[in-house]
């Protein structure tokens, strides 16, 4: 069934210009945050503008935008899941211009000894959602074609890191033994739950995509820990990495 959602043959039936009207032009890149201390964090420590807005039923998701070192720089805190969350990436490029994203938010590790005080940078994401099987031809995993730019800017920065493949999930009650069992013997460092839906969207529209997580609760099999998620959700030290990556931009 995954083999009948990608059509690269026929157009869309509608756009986001039916929604929101002409494309904009107000930012250079553009940061997709899961946190809201971080998103109230970045209000606070920068000088910041309401460039646009993400609308539905049931939300309003404003984007913000301000300069840093010549560049403008946009900011929303993004809903959690493949789908809504590469959904609002195509409609922040709409509402901003932006064709880079810097994403950065936490997963759950399935190897706590590898990334324990590190970073992850993930390589490869393996397609457990249904986003990506939409804008990418079906495989198990799709390429993070910018890992090789964030592990260099890491390197130079003096930032702890390690990279490999990680597991993107929307089920995330479904994290059997089984599949995390599977997904570790094939060497995935942690499971998320965006990543390879954003991935396929940025690819399919030929934006730039740097990709880093912090490794909060221990999914491992015989040992669920939640103890440290919170912390990993909201450290704001995540910041610091995703400038060192806009400043080699």
């Amino acid at each position: 069934m995954m083999n009948e959602f990608y059509d690269p043959e026929t157009k869309p039936l509608f756009t986001p210009e039916d929604f929101y009207g002409p494309k904009r032009d107000c930012a250079d890149i553009c940061i997709v945050i899961f946190s809201r201390r971080i998103y109230a964090h970045m209000l606070e420590r920068f000088d910041c503008v309401k460039c646009g807005e993400m609308t539905g039923c049931n939300m309003f998701t404003p984007i913000q935008v301000f300069e840093y070192n010549g560049r403008r720089i946009a900011f929303y805190l993004s809903a959690i899941g493949s789908a809504i969350a590469s959904h609002q990436v195509i409609e922040a490029n709409w509402l901003t211009g932006a064709e880079i994203f810097i994403m950065f938010g936490s997963a759950g590790t399935l190897d706590s000894k590898r990334t324990a005080g590190r970073y992850v940078v993930p390589s490869m994401a393996y397609r457990g959602e249904g986003m990506s099987f939409y804008y990418a031809e079906p495989s198990d995993y799709i390429k993070i074609s910018g890992a090789d730019k964030v592990a260099k800017c890491f390197e130079d920065a003096g930032i702890p890191y390690v990279t490999g493949p990680v597991w993107t999930t929307d089920a995330f009650y479904r994290e059997t033994e089984r599949l995390v069992t599977d997904r570790k013997s094939e060497g995935c460092l942690a499971v998320d739950m965006e990543l390879a839906g954003v991935q396929a969207v940025c690819e399919h529209y030929g934006w730039r995509l740097y990709d880093f997580l912090e490794t909060g609760d221990v999914v491992e099999v015989g040992g669920y820990d939640i103890s440290t998620l919170s912390e990993a959700n909201h450290d704001v030290h995540k910041l610091e990495a995703a400038f060192a990556i806009i400043n080699k931009l």
